[in-house]
């Protein structure tokens, strides 16, 4: 929700916030046949980004919405921003892989320099955290903006399995010269993606790679071929954007 702060410091009370939600959202909702539950439900199926809009449109008339996100497990989400029937689905998935940061132009004492004892010789490895957002006008009928099998298999099959247990400097062939930084890594992850999301019928937004807890990238969707790179964003630790 979004306003201005009254007197009390607050946008609005957060027990009449609560109040509101409860009445018009999660007292219906809650241990329910979402198919059933809803008239919204009798023609469109309640799939993660569609009951996201209904929450939307339920919410609206009584709260100052700026953004609905709901989550369908940890790995699943969809936000809505009131958009007509556009929304955005993120899956998130894992891989492990091994790098080193050193630019093949530069010597030794040179890539130090730059990436400090992430230029060692023999690398070291990552648990990379990776969450691909897609955006796409909801099916009035399936109540999809893509084929969630699909999009998984497209995720799985174009990045995970690839990169999964490689040194990417090595195994990857885009990475022979292009040094492996988490920014690198997510404009590359991005460019996979492009096409074969735009296949499924959805357009790639965000790709967000979290490399450990002190550093992530994200990186937005291709505008245009002069823009392409200019979209990574590197996250600090604590760091606001």
């Amino acid at each position: 929700m979004a306003g201005e702060l009254d007197e009390y410091g607050m946008v609005l009370n957060l027990s009449d916030v609560k109040h509101v939600i409860k009445r018009e959202v999660t007292s219906q909702l809650d241990f329910s046949y979402l198919n059933e539950v809803w008239p919204e439900f009798a023609y469109t199926l309640p799939t993660t980004e569609y009951l996201a809009k209904v929450i939307w449109d339920r919410l609206a008339p009584y709260l100052p919405l700026v953004k609905i996100q709901l989550f369908e497990h940890p790995e699943l989400w969809a936000d809505y921003l009131g958009n007509a029937m556009e929304a955005y689905l993120t899956i998130s998935t894992h891989f492990s892989a091994a790098h080193r940061l050193a630019s093949p132009r530069l010597s030794y004492e040179e890539n130090c320099e730059i990436y400090g004892k992430c230029a060692r010789p023999h690398g070291h490895g990552h648990n990379y955290h990776l969450e691909v957002t897609v955006k796409g006008v909801i099916d009035p009928r399936t109540g999809m903006l893509a084929d969630l099998a699909q999009l998984q298999a497209v995720i799985d099959d174009t990045v995970v399995e690839p990169f999964d247990h490689t040194f990417l400097n090595k195994d990857i062939p885009y990475f022979a010269e292009v040094v492996p930084t988490a920014e690198n890594i997510a404009v590359h992850i991005r460019d996979l993606l492009h096409e074969p999301i735009r296949q499924l019928g959805a357009s790639l937004h965000k790709v967000k790679l979290i490399e450990s807890p002190n550093n992530s990238a994200e990186v937005y969707g291709l505008v245009s071929s002069t823009s392409e790179n200019a979209a990574a964003v590197a996250l600090p630790q604590l760091a606001t954007v």
